[in-house]
């Protein structure tokens, strides 16, 4: 059980978890998550981590078929710029390894922009804490659990 599903089972929350074989090469794991799963790619969610200009770890959750816009994210949590964090800092920040990043259950709560897409959703699939694991949840309890707010932060090529 990851820390993840431990907060949601904590607090009585409604989920549902889901498995998949995630293979090491898999470089979008979140595409990936979705093709394994049968989901469509825009209720499926990455969890990314970026730094801003004033030294803050935030996380940006977006459509795994799109890219975080940090020129967005930055004034989204009251900074002027924001960059991807390093790999090694992502780790340390929360816990969880890189491709299976949850923005549940992280070592220190991060402020957390979610993609406005995920607004009118009944469920959003979560990354569950680790490689071939997904959380399916309501978008307003993950808000709750996590004091996020809704912001557009995806970049759709």
């Amino acid at each position: 059980m990851t820390p993840a599903i431990r907060l949601l089972a904590s607090r009585g929350i409604a989920h549902d978890v889901m498995r998949y074989e995630a293979t090491p090469s898999d470089d979008e794991y979140g595409v990936a998550a979705a093709r394994a799963l049968g989901l469509p790619p825009d209720r499926v969610f990455k969890t990314l981590v970026a730094t801003t200009d004033r030294g803050d770890y935030v996380v940006g959750l977006v459509p795994v078929d799109t890219r975080l816009d940090l020129k967005k994210l930055a004034p989204a949590v009251g900074a002027k710029k924001a960059s991807m964090a390093e790999p090694s800092a992502v780790s340390r920040v929360t816990g969880y390894v890189l491709g299976g990043v949850s923005p549940l259950g992280q070592k220190k709560r991060l402020a957390t922009i979610i993609d406005a897409s995920a607004r009118d959703l009944t469920r959003m699939h979560i990354s569950g804490g680790r490689r071939g694991l997904e959380i399916a949840l309501a978008p307003a309890d993950l808000v709750a659990l996590t004091d996020a707010r809704f912001n557009e932060i995806a970049l759709r090529d």
